[in-house]
């Protein structure tokens, strides 16, 4: 078997595969930085969580912007996923409602498809704490190139 990457897998399915490529690809990145892991991805949902530690403003409480960083990592992936190969997919806009702080464990975020078409695509970010709080709502519109 031959994932998305071209890589021969076989005791993993293509989406098990493709995922482990993405997660391998963080390396380095502000998404490791913050911590924040990927668990389920596709063009129209994608999930995933970051911790609350290392991530606080000097008030001790969640730092809006790295939900912020959380909901744009999110988006931009199933964006770039729907793109698909040979196409990029870019941030063009994004707004965050920072409902509740948080102060230990994690947060974790779902990025849902609410348009996907030939050049753009966007999603609403849910954001919430350990006990299912919403702690954030954001909405990230990409655009979608051709080319990378």
């Amino acid at each position: 078997m031959t994932d998305t990457y071209g890589a021969e897998s076989p005791t993993t399915s293509p989406d098990d595969a493709a995922l482990e490529a993405l997660r391998a690809s963080t390396v380095g990145t502000l998404i490791e930085r913050m911590g924040i892991t990927l668990d389920d991805v596709a063009p129209h949902r994608v999930t995933g969580s970051m911790p609350v530690t290392g991530n606080t403003q000097p008030a001790g409480l969640l730092h809006g912007g790295a939900s912020v960083v959380l909901a744009e990592t999110l988006g931009s992936i199933a964006a770039q996923i729907h793109a698909g190969e040979g196409r990029a997919a870019v941030g063009i806009e994004i707004n965050a409602t920072h409902h509740r702080g948080v102060r230990s464990g994690a947060v974790h975020g779902v990025a849902t498809a609410l348009h996907l078409g030939r050049t753009t695509a966007s999603y609403e970010i849910v954001v919430v704490d350990d006990e299912d709080r919403r702690v954030c709502t954001a909405r990230l519109t990409c655009m979608v190139l051709d080319g990378r």
